[in-house]
Formats: C-alpha cells, sequence, structure tokens
C-alpha cells in the first residue's frame, strides 16, 4: 500500500505550514507524495485564518523546495481555472518540479467559495469537467511544431502550440467521484489513477468495480489504472492519544473509526488492509492538524512498516 499525505489548507495554514508539512513527508522517506485539495473558502467551524492559499502557487514553491516527493492535487477545480492557462501552470510546475507532479481535476462543487470570489459557477460542471481533459491532455500530447484545435460546447482552441510541454512524458492524470456511469466512463477515456474520497470498503469495491468495466470496454486494460482511496486519518499510540488528536480537529473517535482511519497504529493497519482487500492499492491520508508533525511520525514509524 503506497502512502500519501493530503492536506486542507482553507482550512487555515500559510505556505510556511505548508512547507514544514511538505518537507518532514519527504524526510520521513515513508510517504511517496504530497497532495493538498483546491479551495479558497474554509468549511466548517474553524476561523480559516491566515486564508486561503493558491493550489498551484503552492505546488510551484514546494516543487523548488522538495527533491523527491511527489506533488499533487486532489482536486484542482475546473471551475477555477481556464483549461489552456491550466495546462501551461501545471506543465510548468511539473517543469519546476524536475517531474514530479500528478495532476487531479474535478468538476468544482462548493457554490459559496465561488460567490466569496467572484467566481462563475456554472451548471453545466460535468461537460466542462470532460471538456477541460480533453483539453488539457490534448495540449500535453500534441507533437513538436504541431498545433492543437479544439471546438465544444464550452471551450474552443485554434492553432494553440500546445506549449509549454511537462517535464515528464506524461502527467498522471486523477479522476475520481462516485459517480455510477458518467464518472467511471471519464475514468476510462483519460484516467491514471482513480480516486475515491471518503468512501467506506464496500462502497469503495462497487465503484472500483465499476470503474474497472468501464476501462475494460474502453479497450484498455482495467490495471493499467492505479485504485486508491482518501480518508481522514487520527492515529495515537493509545485511546487517549487518539481521543487527544481528534479533539484538536473537532472529531469524535467514534465517527472518526467509522468513517477514517483512526485508532492505534494496529487497527490502522487492519482498516487500510480492508480497503486493500477492496481493490485499493493507494491511500491519501487527509492530514487536518498540520502542526502535528509528531502524528506524521507516528505513522512513519508505526503504520507504514506494517504495510510492506
Amino acid at each position: 500500500m503506497d502512502l500519501r499525505i493530503f492536506t486542507e489548507p482553507q482550512q487555515g495554514a500559510s505556505y510556511d505550514t505548508l512547507l514544514r508539512v511538505a518537507r518532514t513527508t519527504e524526510e520521513l522517506g515513508a510517504f511517496s507524495a504530497f497532495f493538498r485539495s483546491d479551495h479558497y473558502l474554509r468549511m466548517g467551524d474553524v476561523s480559516g485564518l491566515p486564508g486561503p492559499t493558491d493550489a498551484w502557487i503552492t505546488l510551484a514553491g514546494l516543487a523548488r523546495e522538495t527533491s523527491t516527493i511527489r506533488l499533487g492535487t486532489l482536486m484542482t477545480a475546473a471551475t477555477f481555472r481556464l483549461p489552456g492557462v491550466l495546462a501551461i501552470q501545471v506543465a510548468q510546475v511539473d517543469a519546476m518540479s524536475g517531474g514530479r507532479v500528478e495532476f487531479g481535476l474535478g468538476a468544482g462543487w462548493y457554490a459559496q467559495e465561488h460567490t466569496a470570489y467572484g467566481i462563475p459557477f456554472p451548471k453545466e460542471k460535468f461537460g466542462r469537467l470532460e471538456e477541460q481533459l480533453e483539453i488539457i491532455t490534448g495540449l500535453w500530447g500534441t507533437g513538436p511544431g504541431e498545433t492543437f484545435d479544439f471546438e465544444g460546447e464550452y471551450y474552443r482552441l485554434s492553432e494553440s502550440p500546445a506549449l509549454p510541454k511537462p517535464a515528464q512524458a506524461k502527467i498522471p492524470v486523477l479522476v475520481g467521484g462516485t459517480g455510477p456511469t458518467r464518472t467511471p466512463a471519464l475514468a476510462a477515456r483519460f484516467a491514471d489513477e482513480f480516486n475515491l474520497p471518503f468512501v467506506a470498503v464496500e462502497d469503495t469495491a462497487a465503484q472500483f468495480g465499476r470503474v474497472r468495466e468501464a476501462v475494460e470496454k474502453a479497450g484498455r486494460k482495467a490495471d493499467e489504472l492505479v485504485y486508491s482511496n482518501a480518508l481522514v486519518v487520527c492515529v495515537g499510540r493509545d485511546d487517549a492519544e487518539v481521543a487527544r488528536r481528534a479533539a484538536a480537529i473537532g472529531r469524535e473517535v467514534g465517527e472518526l473509526k467509522a468513517n477514517g482511519l483512526a485508532g492505534t497504529p494496529d487497527e490502522v493497519v487492519e482498516k487500510i488492509g480492508r480497503y486493500a482487500a477492496a481493490g485499493s492499492q493507494r491511500m491519501y491520508l487527509q492530514v487536518l492538524d498540520l502542526d502535528d508533525l509528531d502524528h506524521l511520525e507516528l505513522i512513519a514509524s508505526r503504520v507504514a512498516p506494517q504495510l510492506g
């Protein structure tokens, strides 16, 4: 099982905080990547101070201040950026990192943050997401000296030089979600990885099955994709430490154990094992207290070694 750290900076984190977490993620050697969400407004009963940080500006900075870990988003909101501009941004960050970027793209869903910052929130979000994926992957895949054209319902590109190119031959594309039909079909067309956020083991197995079927129907091998989950994490050496960490993020231990990865290291390893049996190969650990670096060290020393 591949473990990755996943952060939610809109809940309250400066760039310096994110840098400390990313460097710790790298130095511990147990995690393959640092990922972050793409939001501009806090959620729930938190201050959100000092305010939001932009996902791709953050990753650009981290690209220059880390050297080995992969960097990416769960998920970049398609509503925030035009696809041509986003393709340039991601390719540039990939070059800045020496080819360590992974690109998750989602439709966008949080209407209030769009209102708060004057960002249009269209009704036809899924169709726009599909066109954005086609444009961005098309721009990156256009050969040297060739141009890219696209005529869609929402976007039109004419004689684009399709530059710059990423450092990687192909940036891994992540698609995710629980939709039973359109989401698996979208993953089958564009994804290198399919991610399920905050979903139970039973639902994970069912959705992975639908995606694998759609991938095969599209003429690809189902095993070409990586299948992953994202879950909140709260690990403690004993019950008291678990309770302390749960309280620090405003959650109840019982709820975290039911809906996330919470408990002692052995309990969390057992729960991850159930996801592995359902087909999960990679786990994004949603870390909500970004000042608790000892939490990462505990996971690295007591959870990761048991997962092989």
